[in-house]
This record gives structure tokens, C-alpha cells and sequence, in this order.
């Protein structure tokens, strides 16, 4: 039988996938045309733009994702977890690392999938320009697993402000998002929204209007620089002045704790960004 294996089960690799399972895939006991392989180090898929979502809180990732496990079995192909590590084209082989669960036991060891035909579908990661200091301080929205990260170190940065003694600083809940894209405005309205819904649980020493502050930031002369010119116009008239800010032009990142960024005219500080 013909082997197509598929690395990467984003949007792409998940949907190619599923249609080769649904129409050569093996199903009750019948053997298919085709024995397809799906290779991915999670276990579960959610669309990359809905991620802003479950960084702000605002989404239920259980009523989201995408079981791996499930969707081969509807689907009729095979779904293997781990990460791409190398490739053995003499003999035909993807190599996948151990995968290792959070306390880092080895739950599969290193293996090789042999295959007929090969498609890479791994996606991409956001260029950061080689701008000093966002590899070692900011906090990137790539995965689940950042985003999940990034809504934690929010929702403590708010409890530690309930918590505090001292009134909050200016810039204490102040978030730099660089970017303006779809997802970065997204992300800063979210934000919004969510956090006055967690504050209104109790946490009442924290103004969502007056202690919450959102910076975009971006090198484009506009936000949503891939959409018309009328759509960024209308976005920006309806972006809060007291809460919020639009920033153009990003040359640096600092101090781990507090980090500062450069735009042409001035620092801002941010708790997260």
C-alpha cells in the first residue's frame, strides 16, 4: 500500500489528512488505496487564529480543539505524536524525538516512519527582524502552549494587584503588543473584555478602565496594514485613548522584569509584552 505521510497537523496538514483518510483510508476491516500518517508533537490541533482568544481568556479551548486521536479514527488514517527531528531520504524515513510528558517521563521513544510520498506541512513562526532583546524577553503567540502561557501570566499579574497593599503603578497591568495585525488588534480588545469580567469576581481593586493599559505597536504606518485603508480607519475610531494606545515602530526590548520598547520617540514600559 501507498505511503503518505503528513508532518505538521495545522489548518493545512489536519485537512489534508482527513480528506485523503475519508476517501483512500482502510475502514471496517477493508484496506484503503492509501495508508496515510499524520505527525504532530501535540495532541490536540486549534486553529492558529483563534489563539489571541485563549490568551485573553475569552474562549473555551475544550469546546475548540481538535483531538488528534479521535480525528484519525473518524477519519481513517493514522496519527503519531511527536516532533520531526531528521530526515533520511536514502532510505525514506522521517525520524521523530522521544515524546515526553510535563514531568519529562518518555512516553514514546525515538522512532522512524517510513514513507512513500512526504508532505511538510509545519507552518511558520512570526520573524522577529533580529530586533535586540525579543528572543530573551517577549512572549510570542505561536502555539497553545504560549498562548496558554501568556493568559496565566495575566491573570497573576491581576491577582498579584488585588493582592498588593500599595495602590498600582502606571504602567503595573500595562501590555505591548507588537504587531497590528488582525490578531494583535484582536488580542487588544479581548483583553478588554476579559479583564473586566475577571475583576467583576471579586477582584475590585483593579480598574479594567484606569489600571489596564494596552500599547499596540507597529511598523506600518497603520494598523491592519493588509486590509484597507478605510477598515484601519474605522478600527482606529473605535479604539479607546484612555486605555489604549497605537504605536509605529519597534528597535528594542529590555530588562526581564520590566521591559521597555523603543519606538522613534520614546519608551514605553510594559509588564507583559
Amino acid at each position: 500500500m501507498h505511503r503518505i505521510v503528513i508532518v505538521g497537523g495545522g489548518a493545512g496538514g489536519l485537512e489534508l489528512a482527513t480528506r485523503l483518510g475519508d476517501r483512500y483510508g482502510s475502514r471496517k476491516g477493508k484496506p484503503g488505496k492509501l495508508s496515510v500518517t499524520l505527525i504532530d508533537k501535540n495532541r490536540t490541533h486549534i486553529w492558529k487564529p483563534k489563539l489571541h482568544e485563549i490568551a485573553a481568556g475569552s474562549m473555551d479551548l475544550g469546546d475548540h480543539e481538535v483531538d488528534y486521536i479521535a480525528q484519525a479514527h473518524w477519519h481513517h488514517f493514522t496519527y503519531r505524536i511527536g516532533e520531526m527531528i531528521g530526515l533520511d531520504r536514502e532510505r525514506k524515513e522521517v525520524i521523530v524525538a522521544p515524546y515526553r510528558d510535563h514531568l519529562g517521563t518518555e512516553i514514546t521513544p525515538q522512532r522512524s516512519i517510513p514513507y512513500d510520498i512526504l508532505v511538510m506541512s509545519i507552518g511558520s513562526l512570526s520573524n522577529d527582524f533580529a530586533t535586540p532583546g525579543v528572543e530573551e524577553y517577549a512572549l510570542r503567540l505561536e502555539s497553545q502552549d504560549d498562548a496558554k502561557n501568556f493568559h496565566h501570566q495575566m491573570l497573576n499579574a491581576i491577582i498579584r494587584a488585588q493582592a498588593q497593599s500599595n495602590p498600582l503603578s502606571p504602567d503595573q497591568l500595562h501590555v505591548a503588543i507588537i504587531g497590528a495585525g488582525a490578531t494583535g488588534v484582536e488580542l487588544a480588545a479581548e483583553l478588554h473584555r476579559t479583564t473586566r469580567e475577571v475583576v467583576s469576581y471579586g477582584l475590585d481593586r483593579v480598574d479594567p478602565n484606569k489600571d489596564l493599559k494596552v500599547s499596540v505597536i507597529e511598523a506600518a504606518p497603520r494598523i491592519l496594514p493588509a486590509l484597507p485603508a478605510r477598515l484601519s480607519t474605522a478600527t482606529e475610531a473605535v479604539y479607546d485613548p484612555q486605555t489604549g494606545s497605537v504605536k509605529n515602530f519597534v528597535s528594542g526590548y529590555s530588562s526581564p522584569q520590566i521591559p521597555n520598547l523603543w519606538d522613534r520617540s520614546a519608551q514605553i514600559r510594559a509588564e507583559l509584552n
